[in-house]
């Protein structure tokens, strides 16, 4: 996808989730379940936070694609998210893993793996994410990173290829690979790495780009542009990560074309 077709599809995918309003299972973790359904709200589409067991099957039969979020895992929400994956699967529809701190314990790697291995269309990590997934050992700090974006991207590169799917390494610059096609998105601002969240609204604001796009690698890249150029607006209007969010929240709702094609950094 060359440079000038990036800036006429990322708008275009943009809107399609605001006219089309996509229903998204947002799956996702308790310490940034209100942000993570604000934010698919904010940018167009129509979110259901419900992890019930009893739910999950009817939930994402009505659901174009699912966001799945491992923050903060426990037996039931891997019940329910496995019976979504497996809906959303038999459907023919996408959905998006993120691993949050998939190094931190041999539980939650163990939880990424078997995720991994059940056919996600995108895999959006951080690197020490990638890097502990693609077998190199504990690493990160939390559910941070410790290492820079350019250190996973070969074992993104293989991770994609291995398992067919688009990998997101997020970080200063966000790196979209699908194993043979690679982007990089150079929007955002530093700010955004100090706000509690933001890489888990991201993952859901992902959930609905794969909605409404046909190739997960441009529908990605979409999300991460918009999210990133998004965020560079909000701190412009921000002190600090306290009043970054809300102001975030505006701007995925504020969007417009022309601004987004004139702040669009990716390559």
């Amino acid at each position: 996808m060359a440079l000038m077709d990036m800036k006429e599809r990322i708008p275009e995918l943009a809107d399609l989730v605001v006219t089309t309003s996509p229903l998204v299972q947002n799956i996702t973790n308790l310490v940034v379940q209100n942000d993570t359904a604000d934010a698919i709200a904010a940018v167009g589409g129509t979110q259901v936070t419900l992890h019930t067991l009893e739910e999950a099957r009817p939930i994402a039969d009505i659901c174009s694609a699912l966001a799945l979020n491992l923050g903060t895992l426990d037996e039931n929400l891997l019940r329910s998210a496995r019976i979504a994956v497996e809906t959303m699967n038999g459907r023919g529809r996408p959905w998006v893993l993120d691993p949050v701190a998939a190094g931190l314990t041999a539980y939650r790697g163990d939880a990424a793996l078997e995720f991994l291995g059940l056919g996600p269309a995108v895999l959006k990590a951080n690197a020490s994410e990638v890097l502990a997934i693609a077998s190199e050992g504990p690493r990160g700090h939390g559910a941070d990173s410790v290492d820079p974006v350019e250190a996973a991207a070969d074992a993104a590169g293989e991770l994609a290829r291995r398992h067919r799917c688009v990998v997101v390494v997020t970080g200063a610059e966000d790196l979209v690979t699908d194993g043979v096609r690679t982007a990089t998105v150079r929007n955002g601002h530093p700010m955004m790495g100090r706000m509690i969240g933001a890489g888990c609204m991201l993952t859901s604001v992902m959930g609905c780009f794969l909605a409404v796009g046909d190739d997960p690698f441009e529908s990605a890249v979409a999300a991460a542009a918009c999210f990133g150029v998004a965020g560079e607006l909000a701190a412009e209007r921000s002190a600090g990560p306290g009043t970054l969010k809300p102001q975030l929240i505006d701007a995925l709702h504020n969007l417009e074309t022309g601004t987004l094609q004139s702040r669009l950094r990716v390559a």
